[in-house]
């Protein structure tokens, strides 16, 4: 599993882990994402449970074991959130931030240790170490109870799904040529986002943000004027195709 650095400062780092070349070939590629400050760190949607043992072992050529404090579940899929019953024999100690919509399904995956901490529908935060991170709502793009998250010091949007392309593990890693990469997220985006005046919420929402990266769960992340790029596509695509 490779691992691409996002952002360093010196109060804290991102992390990509990805493009797993050792995933199984029906299995769909994914992004996780994490984010240490100081002697905490917080892994977001950390995958599924066939990513569990090459995720532990990129993640620990980083972080010590004991720092992993937390993890969040944007929403309840099972590419985000199934690796949950491993994890909670290896940090029993940590939090689980997600949507409070979900707990009773994501407990499924299997939760005997890790604390549940609720996101209500407005949002929250979340303090790692010396970062704070908020949740933003992303609700029906395209669970029902979904959330992205914000970094306002490193400007990063990790989107969740929103933004997602479905490729193989040897694309790179970030979007250079807008144009040419509309093709593969099309027809997700069409059909997986369910809700028109969801999508219009959203885009009014993270517009505020001052956002230079944007960071999806699957393909590639979007970086400068890709970010306005994508918003300007995503506000005039029509989405919720299926009848």
């Amino acid at each position: 599993m490779k691992a691409t650095e996002l952002y360093k400062s010196t109060t804290h780092r991102w992390l990509v882990l990805g493009r797993d070349e050792s995933k199984p070939e029906k299995i769909i590629d994914t992004n996780q994402y994490v984010i240490s400050s100081q002697s905490e760190a917080i892994i977001l949607d950390p995958g599924g449970i066939e990513l569990f043992s090459p995720m532990l072992a990129g993640i620990l050529k980083h972080i010590d074991l004991e720092n992993i404090t937390s993890l969040f579940a944007s929403h309840q899929d099972p590419d985000i959130i199934s690796s949950l019953g491993l994890w909670d024999k290896t940090i029993p100690n940590a939090k689980l931030y997600a949507p409070w919509l979900w707990e009773g399904f994501i407990r499924h995956f299997g939760m005997e240790n890790i604390t549940y901490v609720p996101i209500k529908d407005e949002g929250g935060e979340v303090r790692v170490g010396s970062a704070t991170l908020k949740f933003i709502p992303a609700h029906y793009l395209h669970s029902s109870g979904n959330f992205n998250v914000y970094d306002p010091a490193a400007k990063i949007l990790m989107s969740g799904d929103i933004g997602a392309a479905l490729e193989d593990h040897n694309a790179p890693m970030f979007v250079e040529d807008f144009g040419s990469h509309v093709k593969k997220m099309e027809y997700f985006h069409k059909r997986w986002m369910p809700s028109n005046r969801a999508k219009a919420n959203w885009i009014a929402r993270v517009r505020e943000l001052d956002i230079e990266i944007m960071a999806p769960q699957h393909g590639r992340v979007f970086k400068g004027e890709m970010v306005e790029e994508f918003l300007a596509w995503f506000a005039k695509l029509d989405v919720g195709i299926a009848s």
